[in-house]
């Protein structure tokens, strides 16, 4: 080796990361600019950037063809929507609003000049992130057409560059997405996400390089079990049977630059393909040892460096192994929402924050749903040890499918092949699939494209497409990630936390449905596709944090409606209530897959909000990644991080008469097994610990399913109704929470008082139709205030209330005003505009837990915890639309957004001389099985015998009347469209 060469390649590694040989001229600034087919020069941008954050291009209007489908066109036809439509007060509902629209050609000029010491190199133009097809022309002279949305967009300028003289380079930009054919909802084109964008994001700039020998393609690929990385790189060689010496230094990124170890190759023709040996102690790459190295390439006059990490993924059987040891995937989907500039960050340090606010919510996994990101998010990742996800730039299905003779069959092996070439040397970059959700033959095509991908680049692992439960089974996928195993089952049955996925592993959705059947069970790995979407109401106080170019006229529209209803003042209330409830679904849908033997982990859709496709406040986080108030990473990490104690309860609600009775196992998602460490548990009352004891202090092994005991508690101890807390924390540094309630173990015969029945005593009960309540009455209430009990406003109701008596109107299931909004327990999936009104159209409930009827014997917290769920799921409610604007029930479902109806389940009110309550709660049937109802019926009648029960509002009783004959206004989405109907038939 020659000296020059020693020193040359020692300096390259004490340069920073990412030098290389290249003189630069940077083209960021100014440029010309025309829109249209033809060139008129007539305004001016700033790149890089794009035409939105230069505040450039055609108005929007109702009448803007939007690229991204729209399935509620309600928008454009409901009268209510009229005022949004005006050219003056655009706002969309569907997805942000941008400032300016375009799509079409943009023509970018400048000039640059090129200095006469860059004679005889050869010369390009580097553009980091074009949106989406360029054409370049310099000095008059075309150079070229690239479309790739994924990989930096490279000219070869030498032939017409003039050195020493200023030279005319000219950029057409074409955002249409025709000819790239990923089709109009896929993250990397469409208005729902980052929108259609024309410009260019990233570094711009002329490079020089030797003409002779230079490097042109570097692929590197580690494989640490055989302590090598192998090396593919392309000279631009004179001679097809030239030999060009190549020098390789590679060190560790965390040790002296001065002692690199250096290797010497031989080219020929232009191309090396060598394994490198890598001296010493191996630091391997993963989450929790995010070892990097920096390799450096000389060849001739020219050098290059980068950095890489020593990693293998592999699969074996249902598991995803990196470097030998298995791992779990927590994550979330990247949705490429950035609201300031519409496209994606092209710096490091944007990636790392994001990736830092993954890692504090226990994270350290990412998929790109049918995007690439830039080169920043792969270098930050590796850095953070975080594992990704990268799909090819399509969702190939609403308008596009694969294998029906389309542009995107070609386009799509051609950019993946692409993205591995610019991308593929990162170790972060463990992972890719195709897309997202396909239609066509697309089980056949992915299966090909997996084989293809896999003898391509070896080093990662591959799924032929993210996709949801009613997908088929792709037989060709190395891993799956795939709905199904998914969600919770607390639709049609009380919560519980002693339940897995397991047979959605063992046989997932469609699996038998394979060409031939199958008869074995499934034996590959399987992530959650999307896992939530729980909604939470939307926080209106994240409206100032839109400073850039999508501003958020769908919020605007949501407190519009809240204004025009009267509960504008609850919107904050909401906001918490659901955002608890949101927290709640997340946790037991987490650990439930937490506790599934052999599931590989879930990709939540996701940590942060989505701003399109109808609005879906799905994330716990903002769409900027910041937080809402409601929840924070020290609540969400106890249960998602790599160890969390499970709680296996078979139900939340209890009586004095039981026994608790719950087993406690460890997920451990470590590097290994975790020595003996102290576990054990409290239960809590408040700030009062009622009990607690150690449980097993053996090795907690990697993996799931860690049994570490049973915690055991008699609960006759508990005399008033309780919320109790079981907490269980393994050592100082994991802790995990569950509450459930106790309450009173009543008798299910009728009580006697001073040996007569209860509704002898009690004026107006005979001719009740609620008999049952004698059953569950305390001695205490027949002595006081006489009440009518009905499930109708009846003629002795109105008489009791002519006549100054009280009524209670237990009228679950008779409403009619509210009978079209449906309540279940768990809030509203996605949000109600993109999937139609689909069922729920509640996002929980806001509990007053300061009205005086909660001092009766029925503790509450001010959000539907789970011991609401026996009231509130599937339960009617009551549209309160024809009530006083400022008058606020005690316990308020909440609707959607997109509707905001002021909605009760109990309402109470002056009415004629007397005192009137009217619940939709069901508190009548099955008494002595529905603790929780029983509970409450006792709290209202209780509250209603005190003195406490003092309404403020008063009302005419054709108000209660016509909530049992009248019926809320339609709501129309005017479309017959939805994506459910888009998705592929399985034959």
């Amino acid at each position: 080796m020659r000296t020059i060469k020693w020193f040359a390649i020692l300096n390259l590694l004490l340069a920073p990361v990412g030098a290389v040989a290249q003189q630069t001229i940077s083209l960021e600034g100014l440029w010309d600019l025309s829109l249209g087919d033809s060139t008129r020069y007539d305004d001016s941008v700033v790149l890089p950037g794009s035409l939105l954050t230069n505040g450039k291009g055609d108005d929007v209007t109702v009448d803007t063809r939007w690229t991204g489908s729209l399935y509620d066109s309600s928008y454009y036809r409901n009268p209510y929507m009229e005022k949004y439509r005006v050219a003056s007060n655009i706002k969309l509902p569907f997805f942000l609003t941008p400032k300016k629209h375009y799509v079409g050609t943009a023509w970018y000029r400048r000039t640059v000049y090129v200095p006469d010491s860059w004679e005889k190199k050869r010369i390009t133009l580097f553009l980091e992130r074009p949106h989406i097809e360029t054409t370049v022309f310099v000095n008059g002279q075309m150079m070229g057409h690239r479309l790739s949305l994924s990989t930096p967009h490279e000219y070869d300028l030498t032939r017409f560059i003039k050195v020493g003289e200023r030279n005319e380079i000219v950029v057409a930009v074409y955002n249409g997405i025709e000819n790239v054919g990923v089709g109009q909802d896929s993250h990397s084109v469409t208005d729902q996400t980052q929108g259609n964008w024309n410009g260019i994001a990233g570094r711009m700039e002329l490079r020089a390089q030797p003409k002779s020998f230079s490097i042109r393609k570097v692929r590197l690929q580690p494989y640490p079990r055989m302590a090598t990385v192998h090396l593919e790189i392309d000279l631009d060689s004179p001679y097809a049977s030239a030999m060009e010496q190549v020098v390789v230094a590679l060190r560790r990124a965390d040790q002296p630059k001065e002692d690199p170890q250096v290797t010497e190759f031989t080219a020929i023709g232009g191309h090396l393909s060598a394994d490198m040996a890598v001296w010493g102690e191996l630091a391997l790459w993963d989450e929790f040892h995010p070892n990097l190295y920096q390799i450096g390439i000389e060849a001739g006059d020219d050098y290059y460096e980068t950095t890489f990490g020593l990693r293998e993924v592999t699969v074996k059987d249902r598991d995803i192994y990196l470097n030998g040891h298995p791992i779990w995937l927590r994550g979330t989907v990247e949705n490429c929402c950035f609201p300031e500039t519409g496209y994606p960050p092209t710096d490091e340090e944007s990636w790392s924050k994001i990736f830092s606010k993954c890692r504090e919510y226990g994270l350290n996994h990412m998929r790109f749903h049918s995007y690439c990101p830039p080169e920043a998010a792969f270098a930050a990742a590796d850095k953070a040890g975080f594992y990704l996800q990268v799909e090819g730039p399509t969702w190939p299905n609403h308008g596009v499918k694969l294998r029906a003779g389309q542009k995107i069959d070609q386009y799509l092996i051609d950019e993946s092949k692409r993205i591995i070439d610019a991308y593929g040397h990162h170790p972060s970059f463990m992972m890719m699939a195709a897309g997202n959700e396909p239609a066509g033959d697309w089980v056949g095509y992915c299966s090909d494209w997996v084989k293809e991908m896999k003898q391509y680049d070896p080093t990662k692992i591959y799924c032929g497409a993210s996709v949801g439960g009613g997908w088929a089974w792709d037989v060709g996928s190395e891993y799956h990630v795939k709905g199904g195993g998914r969600g919770l089952d607390w639709n049609r049955q009380a919560p519980h936390s002693d339940d897995d996925y397991y047979d959605q592993i063992e046989r997932p959705r469609n699996y038998d449905k394979v060409e031939g059947g199958r008869r074995d069970v499934n034996n590959s790995p399987i992530i959650a596709h999307e896992q939530g979407q729980w909604c939470a109401f939307p926080d209106f106080k994240e409206i100032p944090q839109y400073t850039g170019v999508y501003q958020p006229r769908n919020f605007e529209i949501f407190r519009d409606l809240l204004a025009d209803n009267g509960i504008e003042l609850q919107a904050e209330k909401f906001l918490k209530a659901s955002g608890k409830l949101q927290t709640l679904a997340y946790k037991y849908e987490i650990e439930r897959n937490l506790r599934t033997k052999d599931y590989t982990g879930f990709q939540l859709l996701g940590l942060n909000d989505y701003s399109g496709q109808g609005t879906a406040l799905v994330g716990v986080l903002n769409v900027h990644w910041q937080e809402k108030g409601y929840t924070d990473a020290e609540e969400w990490t106890e249960f998602c991080w790599p160890i969390v104690p499970l709680a296996k309860f078979p139900k939340f609600v209890y009586t004095s008469a039981d026994t608790l009775r719950v087993p406690v196992e460890i997920y451990n998602a470590m590097y290994g097994d975790i020595g003996p460490v102290r576990k054990s548990y409290f239960i809590s009352r408040g700030n009062d610990v009622l009990a607690g004891g150690s449980l097993s202090s053996d090795t907690i092994h990697i993996g799931k399913g860690n049994d570490i005991g049973t915690v055991v508690f008699p609960l006759d101890s508990i005399t008033k109704p309780s919320k109790l807390t079981l907490t269980v924390m393994v050592g100082r540094f994991c802790t995990n929470h569950w509450d459930f309630w106790v309450y009173p173990e009543r008798s299910s015969q009728r009580l006697e008082v001073s040996g007569e029945r209860l509704e002898n005593t009690t004026q107006g009960l005979e001719g009740a139709s609620d008999t049952s309540l004698t059953s569950h009455l305390s001695p205490l209430t027949s002595k006081l205030t006489p009440l009518y009990i009905s499930d109708t406003l009846d003629a002795k109701a109105l008489d009791v209330l002519k006549a100054g008596g009280k009524v209670l109107l237990t009228a679950a299931g008779k409403v009619r005003l509210g009978s079209d909004v449906v309540q279940h327990y768990l809030p509203v999936f996605w949000n109600t505009s993109w999937f139609k009104m689909r069922p729920p159209h509640t996002t929980g409930a806001y509990i007053d837990s300061s009205h005086p009827l909660f001092r009766h014997d029925f503790p509450t917290d001010d959000w539907s915890n789970l011991n609401w769920w026996e009231l509130l799921n599937r339960a009617q409610v009551m549209n309160l639309m024809e009530f006083p604007k400022d008058y606020q029930p005690p316990i308020q479902p909440i609707d959607t957004w997109h509707v905001s109806r002021k909605l009760g389940m109990l309402v109470e009110a002056n009415v004629l001389k007397g005192k009137l309550l009217m619940t939709t709660m069901d508190i009548s049937s099955q008494l002595d099985n529905r603790v929780v109802a029983r509970q409450m019926r006792h709290a209202i009648l209780s509250y209603m015998q005190s003195d406490d029960f003092q309404p403020t509002l008063t009302l005419d009783p054709q108000v209660i009347a016509n909530l049992f004959t009248k019926e809320g206004p339609k709501v129309d989405m005017f479309t017959n469209e939805s994506p459910d109907e888009l998705k592929p038939k399985i034959k």
